[in-house]
C-alpha cells in the first residue's frame, strides 16, 4: 500500500497542470496569491478558476492550497485577527472554486504575554466564523512558545476548542515531518500521537530539516540532505497513510529525485 500512496510537491501557481505533469505527481500544492500579503487570493492560471478546477479533473490531478503565511486567526490582536478571518474566507472561497481538496493554513500563534486560552476559544470562533465549503486543514508549526500548534499538548487544545464549534466537521490535520522535527515533537510517535489527538491526518507535508531536533527553526532540507533521519522521515509518510506533498528546495528534477528517494524507503 506504501507504494502507491500519492506524492507531489509545492509549486508556482501559474500553471499547477504543466508542473504536476513535470513531476509525473498526481497531487500538488500551490498559493493563490502573495503568500505574505492580506490582498487576497489571486487566480494566475490562464483559463482561471473555471478552467483550472475543469483541466485539473481532466487530467486527474489532485490540487491543494495553502493558505498565507501571515494568516493569523488565534492572536488577540485585532489588527491581525480581523483580516486574518476575512483572508481565510477568501481563500476558502478561491480554493473551493478552483475544486481544491483542501485549503492548509498555520495554527497561529499569540502574544508573549497573552494567556494561550485565548488563543485556542479564538480558533474556536473562527471556525464558526468561517464558511467551510472545503477542508480545512491545520497545520503543526516549528517554532515560537507561544504557538497554537507546535507542540502537542497545544495542539489538542485547539481540538478541545474548535471540536464545540459548527463547522468542525470540514476541519482536518496537516503534519509536517520538518516542523514536527523542530518543533520538538518526535517523529518516532508523532503519527500515533496526532492521531490520538485529532482522530486524523488528512495530508503530510514531507519535509527534511536544515536544523536539529527541537531547535524552532522553520527551514526545509531536501532527503537525506538534512539533520533528519531517513527511516524516521518515511516512517512518518508510512504510518500515516496519506496523501504526501513534499515542500522541499529545487524544481521539477530535484522534486522527483526527492520522490524517488522516499519511495525507495516506503
Amino acid at each position: 500500500m506504501s507504494t502507491a500512496l500519492a506524492i507531489g510537491a509545492h509549486v508556482d501557481q501559474t500553471d499547477p497542470i504543466a508542473e504536476a505533469k513535470a513531476r509525473n505527481a498526481p497531487l500538488v500544492q500551490f498559493f493563490l496569491g502573495d503568500p505574505q500579503g492580506y490582498r487576497g487570493p489571486e487566480i494566475r492560471y490562464a483559463g482561471g478558476a473555471e478552467g483550472l478546477r475543469a483541466d485539473a479533473e481532466a487530467a486527474g490531478i489532485d490540487l491543494y492550497v495553502h493558505a498565507p503565511y501571515i494568516v493569523n486567526v488565534a492572536t488577540t490582536n485585532n489588527r491581525v485577527r480581523i483580516p486574518s478571518r476575512k483572508l481565510l474566507q477568501q481563500h476558502v472561497d478561491a480554493a473551493t472554486a478552483i475544486g481544491a481538496k483542501g485549503l492548509i493554513v498555520h495554527g497561529g500563534h499569540v502574544g508573549k504575554d497573552d494567556d494561550p486560552e485565548k488563543g485556542f476559544d479564538n480558533w474556536r470562533k473562527a471556525v464558526e466564523a468561517t464558511d467551510l465549503t472545503l477542508p480545512l486543514l491545520i497545520e503543526n508549526t516549528a517554532g515560537g512558545d507561544n504557538a497554537m500548534t507546535r507542540y502537542l499538548d497545544r495542539i489538542g487544545r485547539v481540538w478541545d476548542a474548535i471540536s464545540a464549534a459548527e463547522g468542525f466537521d470540514m476541519v482536518g490535520f496537516c503534519l509536517d515531518t520538518c516542523h514536527a522535527h523542530a518543533g520538538g515533537n518526535p517523529l518516532e510517535t508523532v503519527v500515533d500521537d496526532v492521531r490520538a489527538i485529532t482522530g486524523r491526518i488528512d495530508l503530510v507535508h514531507c519535509n527534511d530539516s536544515r536544523d536539529e531536533f527541537d531547535s524552532g527553526a522553520d527551514r526545509h532540507a531536501s532527503f537525506g540532505a538534512g539533520r533528519i533521519d531517513a527511516d524516521l522521515l518515511a516512517g512518518v509518510v508510512r504510518d500515516a497513510g496519506s496523501p504526501v506533498v513534499c515542500e522541499t528546495p529545487g524544481g521539477a528534477a530535484e522534486h522527483a529525485a526527492d520522490f524517488a528517494w522516499l519511495r525507495e524507503r516506503l
